[in-house]
C-alpha cells in the first residue's frame, strides 16, 4: 500500500480572529520544520505573507492574490501543491511534511476541498483548522462564511484566550461544542499548548464509537445539528442515494454531516462524512465496540428535521 503523502492543513477563520498569529507562532517553533505555507490573500497586497516572513524561518511560502479562493474555478491550488512537493530542497533530508494553507477571512472549506481532487494521487492528509475568537465569540455567526468555517472544521482552536477571563473561555468553549460537537477543541490560556495544538497530527479517522454530545440549544440560531439514527441496516445503493438527496435537498446550507452507518453489503459498518457537499469516500470502520450503535451528525443551516425525513428512505431513520 502506498504511503500516506504529506499533510495539507487548511487553516480558516473569520476575519481578525487570529489565524495568521497562530500561524506565526507555529513557525516559529521547531515543529514547524519541513512545513510550506500557501497563504490566500482577497486584495493585491499581500500583507499576511509579509508578517509571515517576519518569522526568519526559511518557510517556502507561496501567494495566492487573485481573490478568494474558494470563488475560483481554476486550479491554481492544486498547481501550486504540485511546485511545492516537488521543488528541490537542498538543506533538507526529508520531503515536505505539511503544507498549510491560510485561507482569507471570507473562504468557505468546501470549495477549498472540492479543488484537491485533482491530487487524488498524492494522498494528502486533509484536516480543516478553524479559528474561533474568544473576545467576539458567536457574533461574527451573521456571516454565513464564519459559520461554514467553524462547522468545517475538524479542529477548533479558541484564540485570544488570554484576552478573556476564565469564565469567558469556557463560555467560549462552550459554544463550539454547540456548534460543531464533531470537532476536537482547543481551548486553553496557555499559548504555548494552543500553538502546539493546534498543528499536532489529526489521526487518519477520529474515533465514533458513541454519537457526540449535542447541546440543548444551538450556539447561533440558524445552526442545526441533528442526529439521524438508522433503524437498521441499509443496501449501500440506498444510503449513497439518500445522502445525495440530502446534498441535494440542502445545497450550500448542508455545513457538515459525519457518522457511521451499517450496510447490508460490508460486514463493519461505514465512516460517512462530508464537508458541506463534499464527501469522502465512505470506507469501513473497524467497529470493536459491539454495543456502539450506527449515527450520522447532520449540520446545517436553517434546518427543519421535516426536511430530512422527506428525503429519508421510508422507516429507515430516526432523526432527532
Amino acid at each position: 500500500m502506498k504511503a500516506p503523502g504529506a499533510e495539507f492543513v487548511l487553516l480558516t477563520g473569520f476575519l481578525g480572529s487570529g489565524k495568521t498569529t497562530l500561524l506565526r507562532h507555529f513557525l516559529s517553533r521547531p515543529e514547524a520544520a519541513d512545513t510550506a505555507v500557501i497563504v490566500n490573500e482577497v486584495g493585491e497586497i499581500g500583507l499576511d505573507g509579509v508578517i509571515l516572513r517576519e518569522t526568519g524561518s526559511d518557510t517556502p511560502i507561496a501567494m495566492l492574490s487573485n481573490g478568494c479562493i474558494c470563488c475560483q474555478a481554476s486550479n491554481d491550488l492544486a498547481a501550486i501543491i504540485d511546485t511545492l512537493l516537488a521543488m528541490e530542497r537542498p538543506n533538507a533530508s526529508v520531503p515536505l511534511r505539511r503544507i498549510v494553507l491560510e485561507t482569507s477571512g471570507l473562504s468557505k472549506p468546501g470549495p477549498v476541498l472540492r479543488q484537491l481532487a485533482t491530487l487524488a494521487e498524492r494522498r494528502l492528509r486533509v484536516a480543516v483548522v478553524a479559528t474561533f475568537d474568544a473576545v467576539r465569540g458567536t457574533q461574527v455567526g451573521a456571516y454565513e462564511e464564519a459559520v461554514a468555517q467553524w462547522a468545517a472544521a475538524h479542529r477548533i482552536v479558541v484564540t485570544k484566550a488570554d484576552a478573556v477571563s476564565g469564565d469567558r473561555l469556557k463560555a467560549a468553549k462552550a459554544e463550539v461544542e454547540a456548534l460543531n460537537p464533531l470537532s476536537e477543541i482547543v481551548a486553553t490560556a496557555d499559548r504555548e499548548y494552543a500553538v502546539t495544538g493546534a498543528f499536532s497530527p489529526l489521526p487518519r479517522i477520529t474515533p465514533l464509537i458513541e454519537p457526540p454530545r449535542i447541546a440543548n440549544g444551538a450556539a447561533h440560531p440558524r445552526v442545526s445539528v441533528c442526529l439521524a439514527r438508522p433503524t437498521g441496516a441499509l443496501a449501500y445503493a440506498d444510503l449513497a442515494a439518500w445522502l445525495d438527496n440530502i446534498a441535494g435537498a440542502l445545497g450550500e446550507r448542508l455545513l457538515r454531516l459525519k457518522g457511521l452507518v451499517r450496510v447490508t453489503d460490508c460486514e463493519q459498518p461505514l465512516l460517512v462524512q462530508s464537508v458541506g457537499t463534499v464527501f469522502s469516500a465512505a470506507r469501513p470502520f473497524d467497529l470493536r465496540e459491539a454495543s456502539a450503535s450506527p449515527f450520522l451528525v447532520i449540520i446545517a443551516r436553517d434546518l427543519r428535521v421535516a426536511e430530512l425525513e422527506a428525503v429519508s428512505p421510508r422507516g429507515s431513520f430516526a432523526i432527532s
